[in-house]
């Protein structure tokens, strides 16, 4: 094992993924996760044991587990591994490992060893490892999550200050990027968690007013503000002035949370026939699906379901319809979309199609279907039917036909079968190794990138 196949696992999850690596801990084959990470160098596999182990408080195993893999010096282990020897009570060590070597300029790389710090009490520490590299967002985030609760708002409040005054700089000088950007965010969080809401409404609220932010956050972010201090009649307005894309959700479920539904839900209808904007569509499916309503809720979101953006309901009604029983009604709402739609999103509206027909229990109608799809437009069209077959009671049909199949996710679908069947050991010696998946993958890249011959 060395750092280049952890590399390509994780960035291509190759091997036994997360998802394959909890199915077996539920199943109570720990063991059996503990030695594919061992003998087949299974990152995910070693990740999900150790967590389990130390859950467990059997740290040394855990150690074990995750020591050959933070030897690479692969920073995901690494930091697993500390975190593993901080739980065992050996602090130092812990912090010896994520210390990143000196002299180191990139902020992030300093991320690691400041969240050991606080985590181990280390709070003015942790600090002032981040204070010098505070030009970065994800540091500003960090920075603010790791001393919530630490009586250190005050100190974070100096940090962050200057760049929320550099955000509001930036923007009257017409810049639209600034590292600051989300510092008027996180000032105002600061405010509220130390007591100081008043100020930080006050604050953002005159930022909001003047148009002094770059990022739309800050609006959703004020406006959540309001809500959470019951500011109802500063929030009516946000929400349904201009800034209601962003703020008109927080005011509906504000009136919705003291009662006043019916409110919400007539400012919604206003506001849609108004605009016809697909968020604050959104806004009124959610409300009414929370009481219950769905036909309404898919009659709403009904104009969006032709959309060719973000905007578009259609998933949702069908997931809403799902849920309350009548996968039959949500195959009528495929049976209405245009032929126009329907040829454009072909493989979107044919998957869907395929599992409402399953859960409407028409199995084998839904098989029928699938087989006859062109397997040139389909990448996934064995492992679909065997989804199916497996629904539909036909195990040992959906096996053959996965251990026939050619594409790439087969051998792990198999796997995910047979550990469903009680078959865990057969599943695991059946997956190719990660080193064989990476030169399988490789050969796959090679083929999408070969010259054309004909050029």
């Amino acid at each position: 094992m060395n750092v280049d196949d952890l590399e390509w696992q994780a960035r291509m999850y190759g091997g036994i993924p997360p998802r394959m690596a909890d199915l077996l801990l539920g199943l109570g084959q720990l063991n059996l996760v503990v030695q594919a990470a061992g003998e087949r160098g299974e990152w995910f596999c070693a990740l999900a044991a150790v967590r389990e182990l130390c859950a467990a408080r059997d740290y040394e195993r855990a150690w074990s587990v995750i020591e050959p893999f933070a030897a690479t010096g692969w920073k995901p282990a690494v930091t697993e591994a500390a975190d593993v020897r901080f739980q065992m009570g050996r602090v130092e060590e812990a912090l010896a490992l994520v210390r990143p070597d000196e002299p180191v300029t990139e902020g992030r790389k300093w991320l690691g060893y400041a969240l050991m710090l606080a985590k181990a009490g280390r709070v003015d520490d942790a600090i002032e490892v981040l204070a010098p590299h505070l030009e970065d967002q994800w540091l500003q985030s960090t920075l603010v999550e790791m001393t919530q609760g630490q009586e250190r708002d005050e100190r974070v409040l100096e940090l962050i200050a200057p760049l929320a005054e550099g955000a509001r700089r930036a923007k009257a000088e017409g810049k639209w990027r600034d590292p600051g950007e989300q510092a008027l965010d996180l000032q105002a969080q600061v405010l509220e968690r130390a007591g100081r809401a008043d100020e930080a409404i006050s604050n953002l609220g005159a930022d909001v007013a003047a148009r002094r932010y770059l990022v739309q956050n800050t609006v959703e972010f004020y406006a959540a503000l309001l809500a959470r201090h019951g500011r109802i009649e500063q929030l009516r307005e946000l929400g349904t002035g201009e800034h209601a894309p962003a703020a008109l959700k927080h005011y509906a479920n504000a009136l919705e949370n003291l009662g006043r539904e019916q409110e919400a839900e007539t400012v919604l209808r206003e506001i849609i026939d108004a605009t016809d904007h697909p968020n604050h569509r959104s806004v009124l499916v959610d409300l009414l699906a929370r009481q219950g309503r769905i036909d309404e809720a898919v009659e709403v979101a009904r104009p969006t379901f032709e959309y060719y953006d973000c905007g578009n309901h259609l998933d949702w009604s069908v997931h809403l319809l799902v849920e309350d029983g009548r996968p039959e009604h949500a195959l009528k709402l495929l049976d209405e979309l245009s032929a126009e739609y329907v040829k454009e999103h072909a493989y979107s509206v044919q998957c869907m199609r395929l599992s409402l027909l399953a859960r409407a229990g028409r199995h084998q109608e839904a098989i029928a279907e699938a087989v006859a799809l062109p397997a040139e437009e389909y990448w996934d069209r064995d492992t679909m039917i065997a989804g199916l077959l497996e629904e539909a009671g036909c195990v040992d049909e959906a096996i053959a036909l996965l251990r026939s199949s050619a594409e790439s996710q087969a051998p792990l679908e198999l796997a995910a079968l047979l550990i469903r069947q009680g078959r865990p050991v057969e599943a695991i010696a059946g997956l190719p190794s990660v080193s064989a998946q990476r030169e399988q993958q490789e050969a796959r890249a090679r083929r999408h990138t070969a010259p054309n011959p004909f050029d």
